[in-house]
């Protein structure tokens, strides 16, 4: 029973977030509160809540002060040359706008923080799908898989959990897969190339001077179907191509960062005259963020605590003077507050789950129904099953509840543990676009997209993407 429950619990709220019946948070609240009371459970509602807002905590903490730090180093320009190599290579053509931010969104992922990727790729990227009124669920779907394929290494999450979980080395399950993860990302570039070139024959080619004197789109949510007509809302807002502002007056905030439509620095992703760069500060904050991420990765601080330190740290140094630092942080607090606000909501869904049993039995369920015959190919299965179990649970959930008993089923079979656990890491494209992620809401948040629209889009090529890592994986012999 608690099996059935369990899938009609996450059935039901993907169902009424893709229809957009209830809001991401408030779905995430009552759905759970409602199936804890139908499974008898409602008195104890309150206790698994709390441990659930007890586990999630530390992500919420990390995501706050991450946001503040990032969205900090963002102001100041520490991102800049790496936004403006991309942004002339792209130019005003869709389909390199398109590849650009899947390659952006790599490479800023080698940092293993998903919301980074995030902010960074969405601040550049936004305003020339705004202008050139490209779908903007192509912009998320396109940053949330390439994100997902290098969320897998060593220091991004899932790699070191498994290795935990198994007792193995991360680098034993790690260097094997490169080409298998590196056919993945492959994979993600002809995916944005294939998108781009449909948003290409959707809009036309444009010279830069032609997409600068185009009216800007108003602010809406894109159905992101490709080749259709986005989904449009109210009329578009009058706008001068020969503005000069730079940044102040008629502009959106993205991320903290003023971005105008009206001119050409708008279009070119961060504003090159905004007042809060600090170029002389620039090799401090790259050093700051060089020695951040280095101890992360070494683990001499928990994460939230270094994040903190690096955000008070950041703004001391950058912003002196007390009311630049209430500005910098009142210019990120829309963002913080629909993350934080999310993760804790998440908390309610994965408390009632854990609490209840619920993901326990599906689980057993799930490794129940793998026949005998496929014994010897646990390795598959692994990779398989990881596409759906690390889309409806946290990644704490599979790699430390479910993959040891798959691991064990692929032991009595002579499948070896550290097969199982690099098969593990396929689903990673879909994991990123999860309900349960908390970066995937900075994403859309930012991008103002309705988390549905991003989920219908993304999903389909998010499991494609996911299937070519495992295939290569099969194909390469490292699993």
């Amino acid at each position: 029973m608690l099996t059935i429950l369990g899938f009609a619990m996450i059935a039901t709220f993907l169902v009424l977030i893709m229809t957009k019946k209830m809001s991401p948070i408030a779905a995430l609240v009552l759905i759970p509160a409602l199936f804890c009371v139908a499974v008898g459970q409602g008195a104890q509602l309150g206790d698994y809540v709390i441990e659930g807002v007890g586990n999630l905590a530390p992500t919420a903490a990390m995501l706050m002060f991450a946001i503040v730090y990032f969205g900090v180093m963002i102001d100041v320009g520490l991102f800049d040359p790496i936004v403006r190599g991309i942004l002339k290579f792209c130019q005003a053509d869709p389909m390199r706008i398109v590849v650009g931010t899947a390659v952006l969104a790599a490479i800023v992922s080698l940092d293993g923080d998903g919301s980074t990727t995030f902010m960074i790729t969405v601040s550049a990227m936004y305003p020339l799908y705004k202008r050139l009124k490209m779908s903007l669920v192509v912009m998320t779907g396109v940053a949330a898989t390439a994100n997902g394929v290098m969320n897998t290494l060593p220091w991004g999450g899932p790699t070191a959990r498994a290795a935990t979980a198994l007792k193995l080395d991360a680098s034993e399950i790690f260097v094997p897969m490169i080409p298998a993860l590196a056919m993945g990302l492959l994979a993600v570039f002809v995916l944005a190339y294939v998108l781009g070139i449909r948003e290409r024959k959707r809009l036309g080619m444009l010279t830069l001077d032609e997409a600068l004197a185009r009216e800007p789109e108003p602010e809406t949510v894109s159905a992101g179907t490709g080749g259709k007509d986005r989904l449009r809302k109210g009329a578009a807002a009058s706008a001068s191509p020969s503005g000069t502002g730079t940044g102040s007056g008629a502009s959106a905030s993205v991320g903290g960062t003023e971005t105008a439509d009206e001119d050409d620095d708008a279009f070119q992703g961060l504003d090159p005259n905004r007042p809060t760069l600090r170029p002389k500060l620039y090799w401090f904050n790259a050093g700051l963020t060089a020695a951040l991420l280095t101890a992360m990765i070494m683990e001499l601080l928990p994460i939230p605590v270094l994040f903190l330190l690096g955000a008070a740290l950041a703004l001391t140094v950058n912003f002196p003077h007390m009311p630049d630092q209430r500005a910098r942080i009142a210019a990120h607090a829309d963002n913080v507050l629909n993350v934080s606000g999310m993760v804790f909501a998440a908390a309610v869904f994965t408390g009632v789950l854990t609490g209840t049993g619920m993901v326990e039995h599906m689980a057993d369920w799930v490794v129940g129904t793998v026949p005998d015959a496929m014994g010897p190919h646990m390795a598959i299965v692994t990779g398989l099953l990881s596409l759906p179990l690390t889309y409806f649970m946290s990644n704490d959930g599979f790699y430390f509840g479910v993959l040891p008993v798959l691991a064990e089923a692929g032991a009595a079979h002579g499948v070896s543990p550290v097969e199982i656990a690099r098969a593990s890491l396929a689903g990673q494209a879909l994991h990123m676009s999860s309900p349960l992620v908390p970066a995937v809401y900075v994403l859309v948040g930012m991008a103002k997209v309705e988390f549905g629209d991003h989920t219908r889009f993304t999903v389909k090529w998010a499991v494609l993407t996911s299937l070519v890592v495992l295939a290569a994986g099969i194909l390469f012999g490292i699993m």
